[in-house]
């Protein structure tokens, strides 16, 4: 099974919680989206929620011989959240990838500034928060993610994504108050194997979902 694209695998999966939010269970709703990705499938989430759209910018922080093997994750200003068995498996240390570290977090104010406009970030405190993903893997950054989203005391936290890996999904029960999964197939290697068009997504994409109104 594949979506055609993240707007459509949005559209499903807003379908699938605008029948939980009838029945009660998503009180006073805010979509939060990971950028890039995320924001195209969490905006027509908003749409079926009549929720307003925000973005929670997180930075995976790569191997320094492999950026695309995540090793941990930062959100905000909050410590860097590593997978100690990785650092140990590559024979890392927290303190050798302090200059990555330090990289991705200047990225992560960048994207923060851009996308933001001079906006506030959104009141979360006693709040329905549905975090959304275009896709869960091994869940480092969402798992960031949720970690600074529960420090802003919101009354229930919900990771919503199209697709996930059994694995992935699991691990992430002990961080959300719910998982939110359309298909969690069994052989699992990427997110974008899950998509016909997986096309990157540029700022102006995510500026387009957030202040465009398209």
């Amino acid at each position: 099974m594949q979506f055609r694209d993240r707007e459509q695998a949005g559209r499903e999966l807003g379908e699938h919680l605008r029948i939980l939010q009838e029945k009660g269970t998503l009180p006073d709703p805010v979509v939060l989206a990971l950028p890039r990705g995320g924001v195209a499938v969490a905006r027509e989430v908003a749409r079926a929620l009549e929720a307003p759209l925000d973005v929670l910018v997180v930075r995976k922080i790569g191997a320094p011989f492999q950026e695309e093997y995540g090793i941990g994750a930062i959100a905000g200003d909050d410590p860097p959240l590593y997978d100690k068995r990785a650092l140990d498996r590559l024979g890392l240390s927290e303190e050798s990838l302090a200059e990555v570290v330090e990289r991705e977090r200047t990225e992560l104010h960048r994207r923060e500034e851009r996308y933001r406009q001079g906006r506030p970030a959104p009141q979360l405190r006693g709040r329905t928060v549905i975090l959304v993903d275009d896709g869960l893997a091994t869940g480092s950054t969402a798992r960031a993610a949720l970690r600074a989203v529960r420090r802003e005391a919101p009354e229930r936290v919900i990771l919503a994504v199209p697709v996930a890996s059994p694995r992935g999904a699991d691990s992430m029960r002990e961080e959300a108050d719910e998982v939110v999964c359309l298909y969690r197939p069994g052989s699992f290697m990427a997110v974008g194997e899950w998509y016909e068009d997986f096309a990157q997504l540029t700022d102006d994409d995510v500026l387009d979902a957030l202040h465009g109104g398209g």
